[in-house]
């Protein structure tokens, strides 16, 4: 859902035109990459939840959620500080190009302040998944994006009879209001559900008090996870800032083809955030073998999909780039890159689903380390080396993401292949036997 409003929105910006669209793209660039403070909490908070879960400590799953939540408040809040006052430095450095940047600069102040509700919204949603709430979780999602769709169509392009007697049409920033309306709502929704489904009311304290204790748990798992997340964010925003360098209309080409790269890894990504839930509980049971065949096994089906999906994408490559712009170059050259999708997504599989197995394993450190260099290497070097050193634009950018995401995910089905990361599963179920011997928090 989250992805399909991310192409809605693109949609009806580049409606407003071409560099509107690659405005959009961009500011959201930056505010996914500011976001990315919160996977400190994010990436471990589910893994820890479901451990303790598997285990049967429910009084530390609670106080873990707890910890979450003040956790959360404190990084959303700085992340939406750091939108608001360093939109305009941001951009620049991301060599937004001039007909681009007074379009992105002020839409991504206005979604700074639906930053924090995203950090609660995530760690509460992170939470309900862990319980094996999912269907809960989901329907609070679709409930948000459904309400930012119906709200950014009129806010974006008017409704009305009139202007005076309807909506104006307020362009980029309108998307912004939509979202932190259906924020807002996401976050009453899901405060409600804690109460029904798990018996969870959040005190005043919780939501600004950093617990220690369970927090360095979190972050055992997190920071690692945070880390490769970042690293990898950071080399893509190099391949972002090389098509910024190509022009206003070679970044509308990467913002149209990237909507729908995100459709199609989208199976790869529910695959992925499935398997960390699933392999936490069954190492918090002690139930090793289960957790390798179900890797196995979600690799295998993943890899499958990604090829079949990439490959219908970049047949209907032409009818799908007319949905966002007439422009022939500019379909002409998204439909390009879809066709490198084909080679890139099963790469980005083995990283969706083998990561999330090792980091629910908790064998976090590993993809960090392992991952960093090519990240560092092969994205943020390659896009420059293909895109503007040898000038093969952004079907060099499109190389670069490609053998990044091979190398890195044979790298990691190595590590799972070779079962090192049973030292590390085990190490795990041995802090779980010792809080549960020195009494769980409540």
């Amino acid at each position: 859902m989250g992805i399909g409003v991310g192409v809605a929105g693109t949609l009806l910006a580049a409606r407003i035109s071409d560099t509107a669209g690659a405005a959009f793209a961009l500011a959201n660039h930056v505010a996914a990459t500011l976001f990315l403070l919160f996977r400190i909490i994010g990436a471990g908070v589910g893994v820890v939840l479901a451990q303790n879960l598997g285990a049967g400590q429910h009084g530390a799953a609670n106080a873990v959620a707890r910890a979450a939540l003040g956790a959360s408040s404190w990084i959303g809040g700085l992340t939406a500080l750091v939108a608001l006052l360093a939109a305009a430095p941001l951009l620049r450095l991301m060599n937004a190009p001039p007909e681009v940047l007074p379009l992105a600069l002020p839409l991504l102040q206005l979604l700074a302040p639906a930053m924090l509700l995203d950090a609660w919204n995530a760690s509460m949603g992170a939470v309900m998944r862990a319980h094996l709430r999912a269907r809960e979780a989901l329907a609070v999602t679709v409930a948000m994006h459904v309400t930012l769709l119906l709200l950014c169509v009129p806010l974006m392009v008017g409704w009305g009879p009139t202007q005076a007697l309807g909506i104006p049409a307020l362009g980029l920033p309108g998307f912004a209001v939509a979202l932190l309306l259906s924020r807002g709502l996401g976050l009453t929704l899901h405060l409600w559900l804690w109460r029904r489904q798990l018996g969870l009311v959040p005190q005043a304290a919780d939501w600004w008090r950093l617990r220690r204790r369970e927090l360095a748990a979190v972050a055992h798992i997190g920071l690692p996870g945070a880390a490769e997340n970042i690293a990898y964010r950071l080399a893509f925003m190099v391949s972002v800032a090389v098509a910024g360098t190509l022009g206003a209309r070679a970044l509308a080409t990467q913002a149209y083809a990237m909507q729908v790269i995100h459709l199609v890894l989208l199976f790869g990504l529910a695959t992925g955030l499935s398997v960390e839930t699933v392999v936490g509980h069954l190492i918090g049971a002690g139930r090793l073998h289960e957790a390798h065949r179900l890797v196995r096994r979600a690799l295998v089906r993943g890899l499958v999909v990604s090829v079949v999906v990439a490959t219908a994408a970049a047949l209907a490559g032409p009818w799908l780039m007319r949905g966002f712009t007439q422009d022939a170059e500019i379909v002409a050259a998204a439909v390009t890159l879809l066709w490198w999708t084909v080679l890139l997504e099963p790469g980005r599989t083995f990283n969706l689903v083998v990561i999330n197995g090792l980091r629910a394993a908790g064998d976090a450190r590993y993809p960090v380390v392992a991952g960093a260099l090519s990240m560092l290497v092969v994205l943020a070097g390659g896009s420059w080396f293909f895109g503007l050193h040898l000038g093969w634009g952004l079907p060099g950018v499109w190389l670069a993401y490609a053998a990044d995401e091979w190398l890195r995910g044979l790298l990691m089905w190595r590590r799972w292949a070779q079962h090192k990361w049973v030292p590390h599963a085990r190490a795990s179920r041995r802090r779980l036997a010792a809080s549960h011997a020195s009494g769980s928090p409540t």
